[in-house]
């Protein structure tokens, strides 16, 4: 990671600019996932910001191809955070300095860090030549704005000018014993009295001050602040809540990364002319031979995706959602399945029916089980949030800038190849259940719960609030919640660890399944633990035993009777103790979950679906 320049290359003839300083690095999957565009990071005694995507130099960095997901994002590709290379002048990703505020621990000075004339690249004091501190508390509001906090309007509150022009120092210094904001106080030579940092989390108290929201966005180089109405809220600087990814992911699946249309992707050849076409093939008429194609094919293959992206997306009904279409192909893809062809070309995507008698399956309420020995994932970044999490059921609704170009076509995103197995729920049974009057009833909580907390999000738009809709359902919570249970399980009796298993929920009116999988770049990967999980006998196995743990937790009866549970509230019966995973395991943030609509409730008004397995 480097700074980016203080100026940019203005024409052809500008200098060049000058080579950036190394700070530090990451793993090119976190630039996705935890330290991505408009992220914090900690380097030593320093604190920097990512910077834009209009700053990232990916002339060496590998493109990835998921032709789906790059047409529900409307982008033209996906590429790797770029790596630095001094060989080839790439200085890989660039952060910024932010928060501009740091203090000495030994003098306490409490200043921008251009005051403190630090010689080049050392962040130390002048006069006391001890390491600087940066800002402990940022200021940021939900739309993704952020900038330091406002030190001086907190010190000065209650005088007519509070303002820097005073003319006095601030410094910072901890007093007491105790790790509370009380012991924190802000002083100013100006004279006026000792103020500490407690009540400064709370909105009301910076809003009676007339701290608003500046607009700030320090992640954009150039950026003007935007008009913002929302009221900032203080924050730690490494608290989780300064940035919340926005990441979309899509599978592979035929018959995009197979064949001809592989061939078409690696190449960059969509779009192309035919002429051009043919003479790629002209100077490279190996590529041909070693997929088994002729050029006649290529070019008509070419001239079909071509009239896809320019076909209409809609029928004059109601817009459907892009997102909920991605699934749905994905979902029917995994029902037929697709055996492994012997091909010299690698297969993204290999999934095969069970061998061995499915009536145990069956008799528990399953109506298939899939294998997926092989599978691809593309997750990429569309866009951040800060303070609370983006909802569910729009995470878009208020996505943070990734860049300010209009030329930028891309997207950040990762690849990972794993397996796993897909289980679909029996139609007739699933209908038959949730359409019972008390489990309605039962899940309606959920359902209340959540349009409750969509109003209170979005209390600034009425139109928007009305057209955001709970995806919360019997269906819904019985699904989400079996596939939890499955992965406790599978992570004692499979030897991974919950955090290296995912789920994919496929829950709607004409969905019923969940795929479980492992799709990580570090050493829990593919190694057939989790495809042997999908035989039929043990599925079933596996199954009751999850089912009987689940019938239990450690919390009861407190935990199966509570009202509501969870962070916000959009719980019942789960917790800790029984059901949620890992953040990085559940793709809704341990959310929309409840264990009596698996096993039914102890008093019998609620039938479980599983409750005569």
């Amino acid at each position: 990671m480097t700074p980016p320049p203080s100026s940019r290359r203005r024409n052809a003839e500008a200098p060049a600019r000058p080579r950036a300083r190394k700070l530090g690095s990451v793993r090119r999957s976190q630039l996705v996932t935890t330290y991505g565009v408009g992220a914090m990071i900690a380097i030593d005694n320093e604190s920097f910001i990512v910077a834009g995507l209009d700053s990232w130099n990916i002339a060496d960095a590998p493109e990835i191809f998921e032709r789906r997901l790059a047409r529900v994002l409307g982008v033209k590709s996906f590429h790797l955070p770029p790596a630095p290379d001094p060989d080839r002048g790439n200085d890989g990703v660039r952060v910024r300095r932010f928060p501009d505020f740091y203090s000495c621990p030994k003098c306490n000075v409490l200043q921008p860090y251009g005051d403190f004339n630090c010689l080049p690249g050392s962040a130390r004091c002048s006069d006391c030549h001890e390491d600087l501190v940066p800002s402990r508390f940022v200021l940021a509001c939900d739309d993704g704005h952020i900038e330091d906090f406002p030190y001086w309007k907190w010190s000065h509150r209650g005088y007519e000018r509070p303002s820097r022009f005073c003319g006095g120092t601030l410094s910072l210094r901890t007093d007491g014993n105790t790790a509370s904001l009380r012991s924190v106080v802000v002083t100013c030579t100006c004279g006026v009295p000792d103020v500490s940092m407690e009540g400064a989390f709370r909105v009301k108290a910076l809003r009676d001050l007339g701290i608003r929201c500046e607009g700030r966005r320090p992640w954009l180089y150039g950026a003007k602040a935007q008009p913002c109405t929302r009221h900032p809220r203080a924050m730690q600087r490494g608290s989780s809540s300064a940035w919340h990814p926005v990441m979309r992911s899509a599978l592979s699946i035929p018959p995009w990364g197979e064949g001809v249309l592989a061939l078409i992707e690696r190449e960059k050849l969509i779009g192309a002319p035919e002429e051009v076409i043919r003479w790629h093939f002209t100077q490279r008429p190996g590529l041909l031979k070693r997929a088994g194609v002729t050029v006649e094919e290529v070019i008509g293959c070419a001239h079909e995706i071509d009239a896809d992206n320019s076909a209409p997306n809609d029928d004059g009904g109601a817009p459907l959602d892009p997102h909920a279409v991605l699934r749905k192909e994905e979902y029917d893809r995994l029902c037929r399945g697709n055996p492994e062809h012997r091909t010299s070309d690698w297969q993204p995507f290999v999934c095969e029916r069970p061998e061995g008698d499915l009536s145990p399956v069956h008799e528990l309420g399953l109506s298939d089980s899939m294998l997926v020995k092989r599978l691809r994932e593309v997750r990429a970044l569309e866009g951040f949030t800060r303070g609370v999490a983006p909802l569910e059921a729009a995470p878009d609704q208020r996505l943070a800038e990734l860049h300010l170009s209009p030329d930028i076509n891309w997207l950040p995103a990762i690849e990972v190849k794993g397996e796993g197995v897909f289980l679909r729920l029996d139609g007739d049974r699933l209908r038959q259940w949730e359409t019972q009057a008390t489990v309605i009833a039962h899940s309606e909580q959920i359902r209340r719960n959540h349009l409750a907390l969509i109003k209170e999000r979005t209390p600034a738009n009425p139109a928007r609030t009305r057209a955001l809709a709970s995806p919360v359902s019997p269906r819904f919570v019985l699904l989400h919640t079996l596939s939890h249970i499955l992965i406790n399980e599978w992570s004692l009796d499979g030897g991974y660890p919950a955090s290296a298993l995912r789920e994919r929920l496929y829950a709607s009116d004409v969905m019923a399944g969940i795929l479980i999988y492992t799709a990580t770049s570090d050493s829990a990967g593919s190694l057939g633990g989790i495809v042997a999980q999908g035989s039929p006998e043990r599925l079933a196995a596996t199954l009751r035993s999850a089912l009987v743990r689940a019938s239990w937790c450690s919390n009861d009866p407190l935990c199966m009777e509570s009202g509501a549970s969870g962070v916000d509230s959009v719980n019942l019966a789960a917790c800790h103790a029984c059901v949620l995973l890992p953040e990085t395991s559940c793709e809704l943030n341990n959310s929309f979950m409840d264990r009596a609509l698996l096993i039914g409730a102890p008093s019998g008004e609620v039938p479980g679906y599983f409750q005569h397995a």
